[in-house]
């Protein structure tokens, strides 16, 4: 495998605000606490505190969520272990339930997790860091992860279920199975001996990645909620969150930099089976809306204090509930993630709660043996691969261009040769003249037989090398973009069983770069 590193900025694939970022510039600086350096982490390390009594909490629930697992790999096992122990930090990153773990970058996400928690061990061997993988499991936005693409054809899973995905029973996911052109047992285990959506995607993390030690967290949980209990109360009745991330949406905006989440009045969704639906504010009460649940303002109080589990953050809180719950240093998110991140620094400061180090996941673009072979029989470097079409076309087809491929100079050489062959036959017999003429037309005619030959086979050959270029673009960024963004795991997986290995091998999270795979 030949691995390669460019800037992000050479992929024309991310906003200005990610690259800025990387950059560390300083327009976005008040945004953010410490960039991920591995010396920077050391200082969060100091910073971050961790009770005992949060620490209990986190790992008997853990235990708990993990007991439902038929066996848990030797490193799973001893990264529980070291979550007990004051010393131990966790690396984390988020991502929904996609379906058959949906496209590239999820895998990407947590690869990037495993590999900066184990490059922290090396430096810092007085600590350890654990790889976590935080389970979206309450998220509601079904259409966004019910379908996946598997070499090109899109998969979709149907269901009438609502509320939060976690929740949602596996049974009617065997029809899409089915149909599927490959057998594929450890995904068909998840689907068929796990009844929920988060006990699937628990078990198929753990198959996929529980020999480099990945923990998941389901935060949908009634113990854990009790830790979110003073945020979901100020919430309620002070929407603190409201105007704090406002306020920094304002000067994000004066910075350049448009925002990524918009918070609202009351950000938490009210939680039930079945239902995940916005809580509002109207007057003296709070309704739930798409239902007919109404509360006073003593009752919803109330129910916080005694049912927290029904409450769950939306995207402006969840942050939070996650450094809440984790002794955590550093978040790995995409750009979108980042993005909001950004917004949410202040909000942070207001409840004490150290803001992590983030990190922008690892990217990449995977080339096979095959599209390695075409690319370099279209005179291709990796790197270029990146360009627009328009501008590949004219560099790759250059060469095939029809100027000079008309035969006039030639012409001219043949009439001055006849002109010269009628001039001799004149002097020796002038009846010769006429037949020197025509021999000369038959000549010219044949040029320009010969000529259309030689355009025609140059427009067949220029056609079929942009024919062959748009393939290879459209097979390495399907629909446009980075194939990250739109295939899934088992388009590379069926064919290299040692895809998620490679990966781990050629990602390097502290070096934020862009990274190049090519089979060989």
């Amino acid at each position: 495998m030949k691995i390669s590193q460019i800037d992000y900025s050479a992929t024309h694939a991310f906003s200005s605000l990610v690259i800025d970022y990387l950059q560390q510039n300083s327009k976005l600086a008040p945004f953010y606490h410490r960039f991920p350096t591995p010396e920077n982490l050391k200082e969060q390390l100091a910073e971050k505190q961790f009770t005992p009594e949060q620490r209990i909490l986190l790992c008997q629930e853990l235990e708990s969520q993990y007991a439902s697992l038929p066996e848990l790999p030797a490193n799973v096992r001893k990264n529980l272990d070291l979550l007990q122990q004051p010393n131990t930090y966790t690396i984390t990153t988020g991502h929904q339930l996609s379906l058959f773990t949906g496209p590239l970058y999820f895998i990407y996400k947590i690869i990037s997790a495993i590999k900066t928690a184990e490059q922290l061990q090396e430096q810092y061997p007085d600590y350890n860091f654990v790889p976590v993988y935080w389970m979206a499991t309450e998220d509601h936005d079904f259409a966004e992860i019910n379908h996946f693409s598997l070499f090109g054809k899109p998969y979709a899973w149907e269901t009438d279920q609502k509320g939060a995905v976690g929740r949602f029973k596996t049974d009617s996911i065997f029809s899409l199975i089915e149909s599927l052109p490959e057998n594929y047992p450890v995904f068909e285990k998840a689907y068929t001996e796990f009844d929920t959506l988060s006990a699937a995607t628990r078990f198929l993390a753990n198959e996929l990645f529980g020999a480099y030690g990945l923990i998941s967290i389901d935060a949908d949980a009634p113990a854990l909620k009790q830790a979110l209990k003073p945020v979901i109360k100020n919430e309620l009745t002070d929407q603190i969150a409201y105007k704090l991330v406002n306020a920094t949406n304002e000067k994000l905006a004066a910075a350049g930099y448009k925002t990524q989440v918009t918070p609202r009045e009351i950000n938490l969704f009210y939680l039930d089976n079945g239902v995940r639906e916005r809580l509002v504010l109207e007057a003296d009460h709070y309704r739930i809306l798409n239902t007919d649940l109404t509360f006073t303002r003593d009752e919803i109080l109330n129910l916080a204090e005694t049912e927290p589990e029904k409450f769950s953050p939306n995207v402006i809180l969840r942050p939070l509930y996650e450094e809440i719950l984790l002794p955590n240093l550093c978040y790995i998110g995409g750009g979108a993630e980042i993005a909001y991140w950004f917004q949410l620094k202040d909000l942070f400061d207001y409840y004490q709660v150290p803001f992590p180090a983030l990190m922008l996941r690892n990217s990449g673009l995977y080339i096979a043996k095959n599209h390695v072979n075409r690319m370099q029989k279209l005179g291709l470097q990796a790197t270029d691969l990146f360009k627009d079409l328009p501008t590949l076309k004219k560099q790759v087809t250059a060469a095939y261009q029809d100027e000079g491929l008309h035969l006039n100079e030639e012409k001219k050489q043949v009439e001055a040769a006849f002109a010269q062959v009628e001039k001799l036959a004149a002097a020796i017999d002038p009846t010769l003249t006429k037949t020197v003429a025509a021999e000369a037309q038959k000549a010219f005619n044949a040029l320009t037989v010969l000529e259309k030959k030689i355009v025609k086979a140059n427009d067949t050959k220029y056609e079929t090398i942009y024919n062959q270029l748009t393939a290879l673009k459209d097979k390495l960024f399907p629909n446009g973009t980075l194939q990250e963004r739109i295939d899934n795991l088992l388009t590379y997986q069926t064919n290299n069983p040692d895809f998620i290995q490679q990966l781990y091998e050629a990602f390097e999270p502290f070096a934020a770069k862009f990274t190049i795979l090519e089979e060989e």
